[in-house]
């Protein structure tokens, strides 16, 4: 990214005295925007051509001053001097700042073929031009941010000139510097200007909160700030229209907010931002808008544990170029950010509006500070308001409440009346139980998140819907990271608790009608909530699951959910009856799957079902209880031939057949609760897949008193990512040389706890297990890829880690 020191640091390498004699010739040329091939031959040739002035009276004469230099040479001439020093001399040329495949091209042909000796060093801003350039990785050199140490080193250099130790002379300004260094998160350009800014500036703790509190107007107007912003905005300048109003739509996240890639590219999508071209579709190219951006280090791609560092889960920006992005979506009337000590005095017409978590302003205050009728789009982040949808947002496209707080059902009531609207999120909006009827009145929506609600089924009138293509819902604690039986920890634990739902139960009618402020207080829910939220919750939740024992891991779809030909995703759905089974079947267009429900009775139509989708690529399939999926998926001769991820909870006792057989494509497979006892074997299948890449073995996978697994030698030759967590009494984990040659990163986490799904916090004390034994990995100096082994939780005791770093160490990768 801009200001990583790319051009410092080729600078310092280029005019360094270690390489005075290794070059004959030295030449470092700024590439300038707009591109412009004849000035940048002739400052090349400036450098590099030594002219001999005319020896003829005459000549110098007719020619005057002209003749000594390159800058009135022809192009040909141009190219026919460089030619020749370029062929017979040692030269060491920098090209810096180049920005794109096309000027590179233009460059390279101008250039004559140089000698072997010569050597081309280019700094650029995007990954895909380097790579371009150099052809051979091992010659692409990414820059990192500086790490903490480095960072306060540089910092202290700059604002103190001399070395002090700041934790010793000024106690009192350690917040505050630990504050600015978070802004700056590593960037050596912005250190060295916000160091040298302070170095004039009183040393007192409310000067520099001053500056933490309003860099984003000291950026704009401070002059000895105006480095960072210029430097930065080149490379915002630089982007084509439709990536700047693509990096403009990030200033409605909070600083340091991880986003979601699958729901920011849903977002785009609803927005116009990206629409289908020669038979892509509108999310694929949205997917190169993100790649494009990455490239060209505009946002930060961030890594979620367990995931491949090809596999970009989620994305953040960095802090001051987010600054920025903020004044310039703000300057564009884009996105206005509603938080605490914002401007109130006039009333803002903006597309994108985002409220912060501490704005504690009224209805009035929100009216009357923006435009509502202008509203494309409303992010909630924090509590709830009942005035956040108003009437007056007619054109209101997105609609994001994920994780918002205080939310109940009444809450959506007129929810019909947004006809404009393409994208509702409720995702872990745990006060939501029920959607109304009226849902069905948003024909143009396209995407339907209530991932993490109390939702068990969906409205009838979800099959008026014709445009939706996203829908994803899994109840509280079903998402993959949870174990049976868990909830995450921000669902309140009253809702956690089985009296409440045993009084729900039991006398849940009554109280709902005659005292719904008990089951208030019970569910835990401190919002708006009146008597028919509870009558609700009873009625079309608690109720219901206790009675079927229904699983809150899916929703129920109603008759004729096969109507919706336009769905590519649809998940977790409850599949216990088979008549769903059926018209899911008929939605031939889905490419991800979830089901759940699965067991022997509807085994053959679930088969039948995903015989008949040839586009699936992803697929969920799972079932609790012990019989579980065992036996349920031998029915399928031919999965799906697209299928790329696979991931298969409940007990299964062996695999498939059909995983040797059919899965050429697959990526990605996750295990969990699937107990196979033949571990040798299941190895052995899983290490011939030709292009799996990430393999996730969670709880209980295998079964046995001791389970052994042995990765050998030219098994899992594309495997990146491997993960076991607590798959089972794990004796030993082995990698034969040779064995898994791609691989990355390793993630290991044992269960520190008993079977049982609940543990009483009481007697936590006498619940640990015994650690995992020294030794248990072997072979982990000959795994060449390696970067990263992982621990996850879990009582790890001093010599079991000192023998994993021992054999890291050992490592030639240094992981």
């Amino acid at each position: 990214m801009g200001g990583v020191g790319k051009t410092a640091l080729v600078k310092e390498i280029y005019q360094s005295q270690e390489l005075a004699g290794a070059f004959e010739k030295r030449a470092c040329v700024t590439v300038m925007s707009p591109f412009d091939k004849v000035q940048l031959l002739r400052s090349l040739a400036m450098q590099l051509v030594v002219v001999e002035p005319p020896e003829d009276y005459e000549t110098i004469c007719s020619l005057g001053s002209r003749a000594k230099t390159p800058l009135f040479w022809s192009i040909q001439k141009l190219k026919n001097e460089m030619e020749s020093i370029l062929k017979e001399k040692k030269c060491l040329i920098a090209f810096d700042d180049l920005s794109s495949t096309t000027e590179w091209d233009m460059i390279w042909s101008s250039l004559p073929q140089m000698g072997n000796a010569s050597r081309i060093l280019v700094t650029t801003r995007e990954e895909n031009v380097a790579n371009y350039c150099s052809k051979e990785q091992e010659n692409v050199c990414k820059l990192q941010v500086l790490d903490r140490e480095h960072a306060l080193g540089l910092f202290m250099k700059k604002v103190f000139k001399e070395k002090e130790h700041l934790h010793r002379q000024y106690p009192e300004l350690i917040e505050q510097a630990e504050q600015l260094l978070k802004k700056c998160d590593g960037l050596p350009l912005a250190i060295i200007a916000i160091g040298g800014f302070l170095v004039n500036q009183p040393k007192t703790a409310m000067e520099w909160r001053k500056l933490n509190q309003n860099l984003s107007t000291e950026l704009e107007m401070n002059p000895e700030l105006d480095t960072i912003r210029t430097v930065l905005l080149k490379s915002y300048d630089g982007l084509p229209y439709h990536l700047k109003a693509c990096f403009l739509y990030l200033a409605i996240f909070p600083e340091d907010y991880k986003i979601s890639l699958t729901r920011l590219l849903q977002r785009w999508v609803a927005e116009g931002y990206s629409r289908e071209v020669n038979g892509k579709s509108s999310y694929e190219i949205a997917e190169s808008y993100f790649r494009d951006l990455v490239s060209r280090s505009m946002i930060l791609p961030t890594r979620r544990s367990g995931h491949s560092s090809n596999e970009m889960g989620s994305c953040q920006l960095h802090d001051i170029i987010r600054e920025i992005g903020i004044s310039k979506s703000v300057e564009e009337n884009l996105v206005f950010r509603l938080e605490e000590g914002c401007s109130l005095n006039i009333q803002h017409r903006t597309r994108h509006l985002s409220v912060s978590n501490n704005w504690k302003g009224d209805q009035n205050e929100f009216e009357s500070t923006v435009d509502l009728s202008r509203v494309r789009s409303i992010t909630i982040f924090g509590k709830w308001r009942p005035f956040f949808i108003s009437n007056k947002m007619r054109l209101l496209r997105v609609l994001d409440l994920e994780g918002t707080s205080d939310l109940v059902d009444h809450h959506l009531m007129h929810i019909g009346k947004l006809i404009h609207l393409r994208y509702l999120s409720l995702r872990e909006c745990y006060g939501i139980y029920h959607l109304p009827g009226s849902l069905g009145n948003l024909r143009q929506l396209q995407t339907l998140d209530i991932t993490g609600t109390n939702i068990i089924k969906l409205p009838k009138t979800v099959i008026k819907l014709r445009k939706l293509q996203h829908v994803r819902a899994r109840g509280v604690g079903s998402n993959d990271d949870c174990t049976y039986g868990e909830y995450p920890e921000e669902v309140p634990k009253i809702m956690r608790n089985k009296l409440c739902i045993l009084t729900c139960s039991s006398v849940g009618f009554c109280v709902a009608c005659c005292a719904p402020h008990l089951l208030k207080e019970c569910m835990g829910i401190d919002g708006d909530i009146n008597r028919r939220d509870v009558c609700t919750t009873c009625c079309c939740s608690y109720l219901p699951m206790q009675v079927k024992r229904r699983s809150r891991r899916g929703v129920r779809v109603p008759r004729g959910i096969h109507r919706l030909k336009a769905l590519h995703a649809l998940g977790v759905v409850n599949v216990s009856k088979k008549a769903t089974l059926r018209e899911v079947a008929r939605l031939t267009g889905l490419r991800k799957l979830g089901v759940t429900g699965v067991d022997e009775s509807n085994s053959g139509e679930l088969c039948l079902a995903l015989a008949n989708l040839s586009c699936l690529e992803s697929l969920l399939v799972q079932s609790e209880g012990k019989p579980g999926l065992f036996g349920c998926l031998n029915g399928l001769s031919s999965p799906p031939e697209n299928l790329e991820s696979l991931k298969l909870y409940g007990n299964l006792e062996c695999l498939p057949t059909w995983i040797d057989d059919g899965l050429k494509n697959l990526t990605k497979l996750n295990l969990r609760s699937s107990r196979i006892s033949g571990h040798d074997t299941a190895t052995k299948v899983l290490g011939s897949l030709p292009n799996l890449a990430i393999l996730r073995l969670r709880k209980e996978s295998f079964e046995g008193e001791e389970v052994h697994l042995h990765f050998r030698r030219g098994a899992f030759q594309t495997l990146m990512v491997l993960e076991l967590s607590s798959p089972g009494k794990l004796k030993s984990v082995r990698f034969q040389k040779g064995a898994t040659p791609k691989l990355e990163l390793l993630q290991y986490k044992y269960s520190d706890q008993p079977e049982e799904d609940v543990v009483s916090k009481e007697n936590d004390d006498d619940q640990f297990k015994e650690a995992p034994r020294v030794g248990l990995f072997s072979g982990l100096a000959s795994l060449g890829s390696l970067k990263e082994f992982l621990l996850m939780g879990g009582n790890y005791k001093g010599d079991f880690v000192k023998n994993l770093r021992s054999q890291l160490e050992s490592n030639p990768k240094q992981p």
